[in-house]
């Protein structure tokens, strides 16, 4: 026992031994952080031992005390918005350092396809979008970040639903019946967006807090190095990764509560029970008055619902390797009972020097997605499938006399109500009891060496997945129906597997070198080959024995079927791009790639995508140099073309052949005929989109302030287009490369700097003018189609338009109804255009048109001290929109309740000009009476933050609370004025029909930093 605590004394004497030698080998320095322009103290900067992990950051006066090792040490003092700087500490303990503003104009650099270039090189329309601009507000997907950020990019939110379908326009649609949905390329893994109004955004599977930047390649120039699948644009992402010095551990947290920003004014119980009355010609309700207010279905279903964010983020390395490591956890409730989006994500980025000339690396992004979606939108107008169709028409049209629940709590279908008066009419809550969920995992992952061959050559080669598994879980139960109903096929369910696996490999070899200080040449030539394999399965079963396993026992059901798929496409790329400068004053851009893909016909497997720009930095004239307030000048000019190969499915261009969805009876047994599908078109091709962009950058009073302006016409021919075909081919229609189109517009954006010192105020603005045109459809045989009841394309006009008969008022008593529509006493007058006595379709006239005359947005941040104050506006003017679902609603027909305007209704002693008279069966007809202005200005979100001063051990600590979508200025009359039913379609938009409403929130939040 003694030997033990003499060896442990022992021990500690040794311990403190070394400790004395090692602080006597350290010293302590302190100082003071300066901005050099402003002289003011800058808090946060990172103070770092060179060469180490070790190092402090300064405190809110700019004041640190750091300990350096005896001997020949150098700081660095690091922070954003300035030059990076370093000081010998020498024998000093003293120190002082003033931190210069970074003037970005030469040095910044922004992404390209395959690579990167300073920003004064830059030819081509290219928009970049910071970090913390994209999460300002909370978005579930980086496209919901974009919108009204850049000039000519337009994003809509076609619906509100909780992880729910985006549409991105980048210089106007491009396509007809193709996708006119941009590239998405994240690290290098390229991606795209789709879906319909009830589908999940692809884009949502992506956590926007993994963000770094995000480029907008917009002309041809910028984009053509992605050939085929460029054309409608491409958004560069690039996700975080580590850096050299003392790790970061950052906490980011939110929570908040959304609510309905409006509901829509209906009939209460006692004013339905009267229209119920009128329209039946009977006392069914005996006293109408007596009923009151009733249920107010639009409550039943609407709630205030909760959303949130945590994300654990560790950020750092050494100069060999970098890491940076995040986990999320995004939880969004709908404003509609039973909608929830929630996603579980991960990133790992890791970057490895392995010596001088060899470094590897891996970036992957992985996440699990639970969506318990809701069906909104009916595409059908005027008739009762608005109600049965979607949540939102059902709660509308819903009568307000029935109740929601019975006296036990379950829910009251309307058969068993009212001696089955509404039995043909839907309970809201069917929708909210029926299972529609979609379990999405996905893993994006790159893995990249790149090595230095010679000085200035460098190679990389990078291997890119995209894995993608879902299971679609759908049932509506027995238990909504009402036992009357109840048959052999009550309660349906179904199971939908979906497997989605992408391989890309790129081999990049890029040169560069400066010759005699005046000339730098970039040269890029790019191998890619790419596959994509898809299969998918599914099983749908209808008449359950109960409720009791939902649809996890599909075996139980009296009817099953069953289908699967599975498809198979490869892209192989060739592509080159040379830069050349000259004094920092010239520079030309050169581009080519050829695409070969499976998709293409057998006629065009391989396509060439060519681009050249140039650029002229005026600045650097000579000439310039007496006009100082001028800080830089440059005129930019680009023509490319770029191909978009989205609207072709794998097989298209080939004979198919497929089930006819009939049995026959062959020797007395069932078999399922197989019959030709699709003919095949050999020449079949990409749609092919030519663009020329003439460009302007201004910067003044030493960057201060800065414009962008550019003006851009873009053709695109070969469009994908569905052509009718005579019945003696034995097919109805062929698709092939048809149509064209044009789109041609104007973009602006300015930035400002206004003040700079103690207070710090910025600002930015754009705003953007597109206008498109269909140059022709299917080779001159035709000049206009509908592709709705109320939507064409006409040759020489803008996609979309409405057309339809124009209102006239109602028909009044003594007046003369026309023939040719249902036209009644107290029912809706058509104008009679043509004069001709009859109301054909010869009197229907262009009455609407979708798209926005210009869209735009502001955004403006201040900070003083630890204050910060953000506020941002987006808006669209001038557009129409087809408020659908007033056809139903605005038409007394019975059963169903309608919008409050009705209680002042045509009759014999109110002969309303607007409201018609009260009628069994029937509807409305087609005209510009629902065609409404869709202008509106948002006011997206208003964020107020204050950092507390610095904690010992914590960097930084920021609290903010936040509201967004907070205000709307519209004179639109519909739930919300940002909506389109056909969610990405390239025709039919500017449509409501009852999409699921955005929602205003309000948060608070925090952001710590250790």
């Amino acid at each position: 026992m003694a030997k033990i605590v003499q060896c442990l004394a022992v021990s500690f004497l040794l311990l403190l031994t070394s400790l004395q030698i090692g602080l006597a080998q350290s010293r302590s320095v302190s100082g003071r952080v300066m901005a050099e322009d402003a002289g003011i103290p800058l808090p946060g900067v990172n103070v770092v031992i060179k060469g180490t992990q070790q190092g402090t950051t300064t405190n809110a006066d700019g004041r640190f005390t750091v300990s350096i090792p005896n001997g020949a040490v150098t700081l660095t003092f690091s922070y954003i918005g300035y030059i990076t700087q370093e000081v010998a500490a020498g024998n000093q303990s003293s120190v002082e350092v003033r931190l210069q503003a970074d003037d970005r104009s030469l040095s910044e650099v922004v992404v390209v396809g395959y690579g990167t270039q300073r920003k004064i090189e830059t030819t081509g329309a290219i928009a970049s979008v910071k970090a913390t601009d994209l999460v300002q507000t909370p978005v579930a997907n980086v496209a919901q970040g974009l919108q009204s950020r850049v000039a000519g990019v337009q994003v809509s939110q076609n619906t509100g639903a909780p992880g729910g379908n985006i549409s991105v326009r980048i210089r106007g649609t491009n396509s007809i019946n193709g996708n006119s949905e941009p590239l998405y390329v994240v690290d290098g893994i390229q991606i795209s967006n789709g879906g319909g109004i009830n589908d999940v955004s692809p884009l949502s599977t992506i956590n926007p807090n993994d963000i770094e930047s995000v480029e907008i390649l917009k002309d041809a120039s910028a984009s053509a190095i992605y050939g085929s699948r460029a054309a409608n644009g491409v958004v560069l992402i690039t996700t975080k990764r580590g850096k050299s010095g003392a790790t970061r551990i950052t906490l980011d947290s939110y929570y908040g509560v959304q609510k309905v920003n409006k509901t829509l004014p209906v009939l209460n119980a006692a004013e339905f029970a009267q229209l119920e009355n009128e329209v039946f010609k009977n006392n069914y309700y005996q006293n109408p008055a007596s009923l009151g207010e009733g249920v107010n279905w639009q409550n039943v279903i609407f709630r205030e619902a909760p959303i949130q964010s945590h994300q654990l983020s560790v950020n750092g390395g050494t100069e060999k390797t970098q890491l940076a490591l995040s986990a999320n956890y995004f939880n969004q409730d709908g404003i509609i009972i039973n909608s929830n989006f929630k996603r579980y994500s991960y990133r790992l980025n890791v970057d490895h020097k392995v010596s001088n000339w060899l470094k590897v690396g891996t970036s992957i992004m992985g996440s699990y997605n639970v969506n318990n979606g809701i069906t909104t939108g009916s595409t059908t107008i005027g008739d009762a499938a608005v109600i049965t169709g979607s949540i939102l028409g059902a709660a509308v049209g819903a009568p307000p006399t029935l109740q929601p629940y019975r006296t036990d709590g379950s829910l009251f279908p309307f058969g068993e109500q009212a001696n089955g008066q509404y039995r043909e009419v839907v309970n809201p809550l069917n929708f909210a009891s029926t299972l529609n969920r979609t379990d999405l995992r996905r893993t994006l992952a790159n893995l990249y060496g790149e090595a230095t061959l010679l000085k200035g050559l460098t190679y990389r080669a990078s291997f890119n997945v995209d894995v993608q598994n879902s299971l679609r879980d759908t049932y509506s139960p027995r238990s909504i129906v009402a036992k009357n109903d109840l048959n052999d096929n009550s309660g349906s369910g179904s199971k939908t597997n979906s497997n989605y696996l992408a391989l890309l490999h790129e081999s990049i070899l890029t040169y560069s070198h400066n010759f005699a200080d005046v000339h730098s040449l970039k040269a890029t030539a790019v191998f890619a080959t790419q596959s994509e394999l898809a299969n998918s399965n599914s099983i749908n079963a209808t008449g359950f024995p109960n409720d009791a396993t939902q649809n996890e026992a599909l075996q139980l059901a009296l009817n099953r079927t069953v289908s699967s798929s599975r498809t198979s496409q490869r892209l192989d790329s060739y592509l080159a791009r040379v830069n050349y400068g000259y004094k920092d004053r010239y520079f030309v851009d050169l581009t080519a790639r050829i695409d070969g893909s499976s998709r293409f016909g057998a006629n065009h497997k391989y396509g060439l995508f060519p681009a050249a720009s140039a650029g002229w930095r005026i600045i650097e004239e000579p000439f310039m140099k007496s006009l100082t307030w001028l800080s830089d000048l440059k005129l930019r000019a680009s023509y490319g073309i770029t191909g978009n190969a989205a609207g072709i499915s794998p097989y298209q261009s080939l004979a198919t052949v497929s089930a006819s969805g009939s049995d026959y009876n062959i020797n007395h047994a069932y078999v399922t005929g197989i019959n030709p599908s699709g003919i095949a078109n050999p020449d079949l091709r990409w749609e092919r989109s030519a663009q020329a962009d003439i460009g302007l950058d201004i910067s003044i009073l030493r960057n201060r302030f800065s414009f962008i302006v550019d003006v851009y016409q873009k053709t695109t021919r070969d469009l994908l287009y569905v052509k009718s075909l005579p019945l003696s081919s034995g097919y109805s229609t062929i698709t092939g490369n048809f149509a064209a189109l044009e789109n041609k517009g104007l973009e602006l954006a300015a930035n400002a700097r206004i003040l700079d010192g103690a207070v710090k105020w910025n600002a930015s603005a754009n705003m953007t003018f597109n206008r498109n045109k269909v140059l022709d459809l299917d080779g001159g045989t035709t000049q206009e189609r509908f592709i709705t009841t109320y939507t064409i394309l006409r040759v020489g006009s803008p996609m979309g338009l409405f057309k339809t008969y124009v209102f006239d008022g109602i028909n009044q008593t003594g007046e003369t109804i026309l023939p040719g529509y249902d036209g009644r006493l107290g029912g809706h007058k058509v104008k009679d255009i043509n004069g001709d006595g009859t109301i054909t379709a010869a009197d229907q006239v262009i009455t609407g048109n979708p798209n926005p005359k210009f869209i735009y947005g502001f955004s403006t941040n201040a900070s003083y001290k630890g204050f910060d104050l953000n506020l941002f506006l987006s808006g669209s003017q001038g557009n129409d929109i087809y408020n659908a679902s007033r056809l139903s609603f605005e038409m007394p027909l019975g059963q169903r309740n309608m919008l409050q305007g009705v209680v002042n209704r045509w009759s014999a002693t109110n002969p309303s000009n607007q409201y018609v008279s009260a009628a069994q069966g029937g509807r409305l007809p087609i005209t510009n009476y629902v065609v409404e202005d869709g202008s509106y200005m948002r006011l997206k979100n208003v964020t107020l933050g204050y950092t507390l001063p610095r904690i010992k051990g914590i960097q930084q600590i920021r609290v903010y609370v936040s509201a967004n979508n907070l205000l709307t200025v519209t004179k639109y009359s519909g739930f919300d004025p940002e909506v389109n039913t056909y969610a990405g379609s390239n025709t039919a938009i500017g449509i409501d029909n009852l999409v699921y409403p955005q929602a205003k929130s309000f948060l608070g939040g925090l952001q710590v930093t250790f």
